[in-house]
């Protein structure tokens, strides 16, 4: 039971589980959370002309799910602190690397 218990909490935080995220719940806390400064997706007219798009960030050839993850986690001073929890950042980076594909 322990050990049962133990990797399931391991496959809670690893980087598998965090690809493992909504796509759809995702864009949603996009559109709540980012798109003040962010184009998060193609009906968004207007963003700050400073910051990078969604699809900009999605098909940087050094983007990895578990780096965006971590930035996300801890954000840089310029983006607010939004206190996302594990479950929305897999969400938002599952929408995120969507992106690629379009």
């Amino acid at each position: 039971m322990r050990l049962t218990l133990t990797l399931a909490i391991g496959l809670l935080f690893s980087g598998s589980a965090l690809a493992a995220g909504d796509p759809a719940h995702g864009h949603q806390l996009a559109q709540q959370w980012c798109a003040s400064c962010h184009v998060v997706d193609q009906d968004q007219a207007t963003a700050s002309a400073d910051v990078a798009s969604f699809y900009t960030i999605a098909k940087s050839e050094n983007l990895t799910p578990d780096g965006l993850s971590a930035f996300l986690a801890d954000p840089h001073p310029v983006m607010p602190n939004m206190s996302l929890s594990r479950g929305e950042i897999a969400d938002l980076v599952a929408y995120i690397v969507s992106l690629r594909e379009k």
